[in-house]
């Protein structure tokens, strides 16, 4: 791997150069009416979700075991030299409905997925526990800049200052546009964390699709978390960028495992943040289960 890459503003987003070295193809990007989008800030359950998905499309055995996830559903904007792009491996996916996943802001999305009327499934977690969970992300992710300790990083998760910038806007950006676009679903990391089955009910029925009562049992024991952990095509033990002796891609998939970190000024210092930040929307979240 070359070095860590630094952060800087593009756009008015903090992000390095492997989310913006394609951005003239990923902004040109031609999606098509029965694309899914799967929109999150990192570490909100986006391969949980992905991996719903795939499961509710294509349920068959050989693409299950033998392609992982990663290929399966594209990382829309990412480029790392010598591996396939997110745009080129989107434009070679042969499935009638394409699974697409982004970590960017709301305003950042190519205007094709807006134009075609793409459905949208948009998951967010609590900032707590995003915070955590992308600072062990960040340690063991060669591919993102240096986090540095867990006080400074925390500081910067606040400010913006970590890739795809602010989780405040993001989440917020996404909430907003929810309300204009009806092909948006908003999900949330907690409520699948407390009953998934619920959830995979209602993206059936935003998605229109129909499943058994078997095949939606046999998909929550596979998104179990133990299982996808276990499993070499979701946990991303394949992939290069990622260093799984500092931690693994897949830690604990968790409610509240924030408390384990925090301190008691940084929580203070934190709600009172939250609450700044926070005070304009509607949206609102759960730091337990």
């Amino acid at each position: 791997m070359p070095p860590r890459p630094n952060l800087f503003d593009f756009h008015g987003v903090s992000m390095s150069h492997y989310f913006t070295d394609n951005w003239e193809n990923i902004q040109n990007f031609k999606a098509r009416p029965d694309d899914v989008l799967i929109a999150t800030y990192p570490k909100a359950g986006t391969t949980w979700v992905s991996y719903i998905l795939d499961l509710l499309y294509f349920s068959q055995p050989d693409r299950q075991k033998s392609t992982p996830i990663h290929e399966r559903v594209p990382f829309l904007e990412i480029r790392i030299p010598n591996i396939c792009s997110g745009t080129e491996l989107a434009d070679r996916v042969d499935t009638s409905s394409r699974l697409i996943k982004t970590h960017l802001p709301v305003q950042l999305i190519p205007k094709s997925f807006w134009e075609q009327k793409c459905r949208v499934v948009y998951v967010a977690r609590n900032a707590k526990d995003s915070a955590v969970s992308y600072f062990h992300f960040d340690r063991m992710n060669l591919a993102q800049p240096e986090p540095g300790d867990w006080n400074s990083y925390l500081q910067r998760f606040m400010d913006g200052k970590v890739v795809f910038g602010s989780w405040y806007d993001h989440v917020t950006g996404w909430w907003e546009r929810k309300q204009s676009h009806p092909k948006l679903h908003y999900m949330f990391f907690e409520e699948m964390v407390e009953d998934t089955g619920r959830e995979i009910d209602n993206l059936c029925s935003f998605l229109g699709l129909t499943s058994t009562a078997e095949e939606k049992e046999q998909i929550r024991d596979l998104v179990r978390f133990d299982n996808m952990k276990k499993n070499d095509m979701t946990n991303y033990s394949k992939a290069k960028v990622m260093d799984f002796k500092i931690s693994p891609f897949m830690r604990k998939g968790k409610v509240g495992d924030w408390k384990n970190h925090f301190t008691i000024t940084q929580n203070e210092q934190f709600d009172e943040d939250y609450k700044k930040k926070m005070k304009n929307t509607t949206l609102q979240f759960r730091t337990e289960v």
